[in-house]
């Protein structure tokens, strides 16, 4: 006969195995999916650790390197599951058929700050990246990550023209900057995507564009300084279209699109500026012109342009030096300057022996 003891034993050995069979099953399917990640030590109640539950990559970061492979096509699948985005046939609303462990995916951040919709952008994956537009509100679409990143960033960045189009038609703002101070238009800009900064701007009112078009990054550069120091001459005459301010100063030594041009030896940028009506005057903080520029890198042939323009050949800078100071014996710069009567350190400017 077994004993009082024996047995009470063997009842509490039987509740220990019955006991939160729900939780621990919970868990186990949590352990197999690559792509939840769980507090394996946690004590705490089930819906406090759904509540800690996030999305992760399994191995590097995803959204600087483009490179990495931890996640694939098919994995987003498997994240995205069964989720199907499909118009009602009495009318034109979105219906969602996503279980509620789906709609918790899709509504979580990784540690490094990514939606879903981010990494459907960062895996190029333009059929996912839209569904996932029209599923999220728009102030999911403008969740920034550690980069301060948005979608629309990484779109731009991957050159997902039509990715890009949807955002803008959802609202997307054009406005965040990331951690470099750059709006989604400066990124289209400096990396040359024309397609997509075509669809920022196609049916942005000209009040909102402006306000981008003005805003400078953390180097100071507005998105025309960008498009002219990265020869976007197709880009350039978009922004100019657009109405970008030829003559806006970048804010580190005052110089206009024009400067930089000119600092390029960029001729084809030079005459488009000009042709739009570029001061070609204007004066950098430490007071030089274009023509200065120009003519203290030796380049007759954007000095003839600006010349020719009408620059202002005796304004002085900072140092009290006009343009003529810097040519420095130039003979086709001389040229442009035909004054017979001056002269420096006793020698005649033109024809002297120099």
């Amino acid at each position: 006969m077994q004993s009082a003891e024996d047995a009470k034993r063997k009842l509490d050995l039987l509740e220990d195995n019955q006991m939160d069979s729900g939780v621990e099953s919970f868990q186990s399917l949590m352990k197999d999916d690559p792509f939840i990640k769980t507090d394996q030590d946690s004590t705490s109640e089930p819906s406090e650790a759904r509540d800690k539950l996030t999305i992760t990559s399994t191995e590097e970061r995803l959204d600087s390197a483009y490179g990495s492979s931890s996640l694939n096509v098919e994995s987003l699948s498997e994240i995205i599951g069964g989720c199907n985005i499909s118009k009602s046939k009495d009318d034109s609303a979105e219906n969602t058929e996503c279980s509620e462990h789906e709609e918790n995916l899709l509504t979580t951040i990784t540690e490094d700050g990514d939606t879903v919709l981010h990494l459907a952008i960062i895996h190029e994956d333009e059929h996912f990246a839209n569904q996932l537009v029209q599923l999220f509100p728009k102030d999911v679409l403008d969740i920034q990550n550690n980069l301060y990143q948005t979608p629309l960033h990484l779109a731009t960045y991957l050159s997902l023209s039509s990715v890009v189009r949807a955002l803008v038609e959802s609202g997307a703002s054009l406005e965040l900057q990331d951690q470099e101070g750059n709006t989604p238009l400066h990124v289209a800009c400096e990396q040359g995507q024309a397609k997509c900064a075509t669809e920022m701007t196609r049916d942005v009112s000209p009040s909102k564009l402006g306000s981008v078009l003005e805003t400078q990054n953390w180097r100071g550069l507005t998105c025309l300084h960008l498009a002219t120091v990265n020869r976007q001459h197709c880009l350039m005459k978009l922004l100019m279209k657009k109405g970008a301010d030829l003559n806006i100063q970048e804010g580190t030594s005052g110089k206009t699109a024009l400067h930089l041009a000119v600092e390029l030896h960029d001729a084809i940028s030079v005459t488009l500026l000009l042709n739009k009506g570029a001061d070609m005057d204007a004066a950098m903080f430490n007071g030089c012109t274009p023509l200065h520029l120009a003519v203290g890198r030796q380049d007759a042939a954007i000095a003839n342009l600006l010349c020719q323009s009408g620059a202002d050949k005796m304004l002085r800078n900072m140092e009290d030096e006009t343009a003529l100071d810097l040519a420095d014996g130039n003979d086709d710069i001389l040229a442009l300057f035909p004054f017979d009567d001056i002269q420096i350190q006793g020698r005649s400017v033109v024809g002297g022996p120099f």
